[in-house]
């Protein structure tokens, strides 16, 4: 079978620019309104997307005042796209560190339910200190501990999803059996972080288990998405480092005993569509006169653990020692890297680091044509960069219909993207195997199929 390309979409306010709510080209729909996300969703499936994405932080933001990023919480909205969707993916982020892992279990699994097979899970280790304040207020946990956490997070939630047998439900009514009692199973957990009995108190998900997500890309994170990821997002700004880190990831994989090809790696891109080049670039800098740098400022200082940039001048060329060196950051380290590698390469400005981050906060932008982007996408997918990405545009909904109606068409024709939807699982989607029940015997696949088709 020919390898094909993976497309999710990324909703992120109304657009990936922080100034993308300004812009006349933006939803007007508020960002708590549910029809926003749902047409965004009913888009992306009339596009063929695999799926969409929509990310989360347990804290409000500083910059609150100019930068309108909060929104409805990602879990609850799924459920409400999941009913207006029949084909696109659902992937929500949702924290190992401030939530317990039979709730999340069961959160997950009713979204694949309610979707028929198509939920995903995007697993973080939250960073921000604001969010530790929100959760007990004992301050921020260090990277290590988040991961030390959320292994052992990993090992709760499959063993619950791992409960029920396929065909655990029996639902005779002329028999009087609803369930078969021994085709569910306890887990009894007693570890350091969690004490868990079981079993989950529903049925084992139409996909299994929901696909598994991952975003980090520090050593540590890479090692964790090489145990459990079945998809990574991860941010480049240059093709050389996506071709490092999608290497070196999937050598990571092999080496846990897993099929590198079950691994996907999906780099964000941020691309600013026009009919010619200049018209690109002209909406580019349209929204970058938009922005405010003292708001980009502050989105920094989160991002390098509260670290104070205010001494730094807006024009004068950075060098690393203006930062923190990473690893003394609790934050999202990988992140960080991904900054200093830029200023290290390019040595910008404050104010060009800035605009630059405006776009997608360490993800590659770029403004071109849709041949031209077209072009990028299929240099990265052929040259071992990427198998597919994670579309971030910078203006919602008018960026993404463009890349609809324009990108799209010129991938079909090159061969490298779907013109209908294989199957109704997200795993389907993605060319993913179900994940094999202690319960089932050697026929355990097609019989999980069948349950997600609704046979």
């Amino acid at each position: 079978m020919t390898r094909q390309l993976h497309l999710n979409l990324f909703i992120h306010g109304r657009g990936h620019h922080e100034a993308a709510w300004r812009h006349p080209a933006s939803s007007p729909l508020p960002l708590t309104d549910i029809r926003y996300y749902q047409d965004l969703a009913q888009r992306a499936e009339r596009a063929m997307f695999d799926s969409i994405f929509l990310a989360d932080q347990l804290a409000l933001g500083g910059d609150v005042a100019q930068a309108p990023r909060t929104w409805l919480e990602p879990i609850t909205v799924l459920a409400a796209i999941a009913v207006a969707t029949s084909r696109v993916g659902l992937i929500a982020t949702a924290s190992t560190t401030y939530t317990e892992p039979f709730n999340l279990a069961r959160q997950f699994a009713s979204i694949d339910h309610i979707s028929q097979g198509r939920a995903a899970w995007n697993i973080v280790t939250s960073w921000l200190a604001s969010a530790a304040e929100n959760y007990g207020g004992e301050g921020q946990v260090s990277h290590a501990d988040r991961y030390a956490r959320g292994e052992e997070f990993m090992a709760v939630v499959k063993a619950l999803w791992d409960s029920w047998a396929a065909d655990a439900i029996v639902d005779d009514r002329a028999g009087g059996l609803y369930a078969r009692a021994d085709r569910i199973r306890s887990i009894d957990h007693d570890g350091p972080f969690y004490t868990v009995k079981g079993p989950l108190n529903m049925p084992r998900c139409p996909q299994g288990r929901p696909v598994l997500v991952q975003a980090g890309s520090s050593d540590t994170g890479r090692r964790f998405a090489a145990r459990h990821a079945e998809a990574v997002f991860t941010a480049h700004m240059a093709k050389e480092t996506a071709q490092e880190f999608y290497a070196d990831l999937k050598k990571l994989a092999a080496a846990e005993g897993r099929q590198p090809q079950h691994v996907l790696i999906l780099p964000g891109l941020s691309p600013m569509l026009g009919g010619t080049e200049e018209e690109a670039q002209r909406l580019a800098r349209e929204v970058n006169e938009l922005t405010d740098p003292e708001v980009g400022r502050k989105r920094l200082s989160g991002r390098f653990g509260g670290h104070d940039f205010s001494h730094l001048p807006l024009d004068r060329p950075l060098v690393p020692a203006d930062f923190p060196p990473p690893e003394t950051v609790e934050a999202a380290r990988s992140r960080t890297e991904v900054i200093l590698n830029l200023v290290r390469r390019d040595k910008p400005t404050l104010r060009q680091l800035l605009g630059y981050l405006a776009g997608a906060r360490g993800h590659f932008v770029t403004a071109g044509t849709p041949e031209q982007i077209a072009d990028l996408i299929e240099d990265w997918f052929i040259s071992g960069a990427a198998d597919g990405f994670n579309v971030m545009p910078p203006i919602l909904p008018a960026q993404l219909d463009a890349f609809g109606a324009e990108v799209i068409p010129i991938l079909r024709r090159r061969g490298l993207f779907r013109t209908d939807y294989d199957g109704a699982t997200l795993r389907e989607h993605y060319g993913l195997p179900w994940p094999q029940s202690v319960f089932d015997d050697p026929d355990w696949q097609p019989q999980l199929r069948e349950a997600a088709a609704g046979i």
